[in-house]
């Protein structure tokens, strides 16, 4: 027997439950399902385990895509103070920790649990684990519709939600069923790749590095060729965040954000001593002390990195006192200019987002619905990707609330 709802949702992460949620509180029926047994691994895992819901100080500019305007129009109908009053409706207790970007104090548990509790309140039939094994367009009086075959029998519904992700972290779930599903009904795909991810480097260039494993600092990082103009390097990423000596090669938030605008065979370049006029300080430290030059240099940057950088030449092997000009300015350029080329990144096992996805000129910015009549995607499978810090759950709220509103505006439409 087919079963009848209103609304498919396909993906119980953190897009899917909440689209879910507001389409069953607007008198919708709506089924949620999902091939993994538990709900949101992501939110889950998210934040050190207290899920770095929001960022409050969220704007277009913080996220990337092929349209870079794709994202204005949901985002500004759903805001990160939106997402903190239902938090704070279910008496969640929060935090700012730096940079906007706001954290459960107790649990992202807390978070999942308002979700369910959001679904409850919305009537929200759910099924998990449950797989899909094929979706069908349907033609019915000259209305769309769909049959999905699914494990625990077959469903029909007039409107279909794809919020299944991208391919980043598959021990948690992570399939390419979204972009599959697009591609069946001619949808076109900007390619995925991993984003928000630790770069690593050849075992040769990384050798003198690898013994810093575990050394995290402030740093300035950006892409860019070494001749870059000014104008291309002020166009250039740059964050100011901390990054993170890996045995393979670098992490840390000043890694991950930098990834995502990262290409293969391009350079990142890292200033190790930001805010530091390093060169003066040198030559200062020449004019009154005969200390190593690496023990002056540990008193601007961490010994550990300060004993590793002055071992790579002979000429800042020495007491500063004795060191020639050229040395100095040299080594202070090393540090606050540093130019290497990854070999690649750590792939999807170690990303916390995808980039790429659905292509945005087959989606509706209002409604999330794509070309093909009654089927939307919503969260991480679009090309809409977040910088690090909160940014990409604020686009799964605000796509998940944009498409939520539409499925109820079109399901009042039918029925007038």
């Amino acid at each position: 027997m087919t079963q009848k709802f209103d609304v498919v949702v396909v993906g119980a992460g953190a897009a899917g439950l909440f689209c879910a949620s507001l389409a069953g509180q607007r008198g919708l029926k709506v089924l949620l399902l999902d091939h993994s047994e538990k709900v949101a691994e992501k939110i889950r895992i998210s934040g050190g385990g207290r899920c770095n819901f929001t960022n409050r100080d969220t704007t277009p500019a913080n996220f990337l895509s092929e349209n870079p305007h794709f994202c204005r129009s949901a985002l500004s109908r759903y805001t990160p103070q939106d997402f903190i009053a239902l938090l704070q409706r279910h008496q969640i207790p929060f935090h700012e920790k730096h940079k906007g970007q706001l954290f459960c104090d107790r649990s992202a548990e807390d978070v999942i649990n308002l979700l369910l509790a959001e679904c409850a309140a919305g009537g929200v039939t759910r099924w998990q684990p449950c797989s899909i094994k094929s979706i069908t367009s349907l033609q019915q009086t000259g209305a769309s519709s769909y049959q999905i075959e699914s494990d625990r029998g077959l469903i029909e519904a007039p409107q279909v939600v794809v919020a299944t992700g991208g391919l980043s972290i598959p021990k948690i779930g992570a399939t390419d069923f979204g972009y599959r599903i697009a591609k069946q009904f001619g949808l076109r795909l900007v390619e995925p790749r991993a984003g928000l991810v630790p770069l690593t480097f050849d075992g040769e260039t990384w050798t003198p590095y690898a013994q810093l494993s575990g050394l995290a600092l402030p740093v300035l990082i950006e892409t860019g060729a070494p001749d870059a103009t000014p104008k291309q390097r002020k166009k250039a990423a740059v964050f100011a965040e901390d990054l993170l000596f890996t045995h393979r090669g670098l992490s840390g938030p000043a890694v991950l954000q930098i990834s995502s605008f990262w290409r293969e065979g391009q350079p990142v370049r890292i200033n190790l001593a930001p805010g530091v006029d390093l060169p003066t300080l040198l030559r200062r430290a020449k004019a009154s002390s005969k200390k190593l030059i690496a023990n002056e240099l540990a008193a601007l940057v961490p010994s550990r990195l300060a004993d590793a950088w002055v071992s790579r030449d002979a000429a800042w092997q020495k007491p500063i006192n004795d060191a020639t000009d050229k040395a100095l300015t040299a080594l202070a350029d090393r540090l606050q200019d540093w130019q290497l080329i990854p070999t690649g990144t750590e792939g999807y096992k170690k990303a916390e987002v995808t980039l790429g996805g659905i292509d945005t000129r087959d989606l509706s910015s209002q409604t999330m619905e794509s070309k093909q009549p009654g089927l939307y995607f919503i969260g991480e499978v679009v090309d809409v990707t977040g910088w690090l810090g909160g940014y990409n759950f604020q686009w799964a709220w605000a796509s998940a609330h944009a498409c939520a509103t539409a499925l109820a505006d079109r399901q009042q439409d039918d029925v007038t």
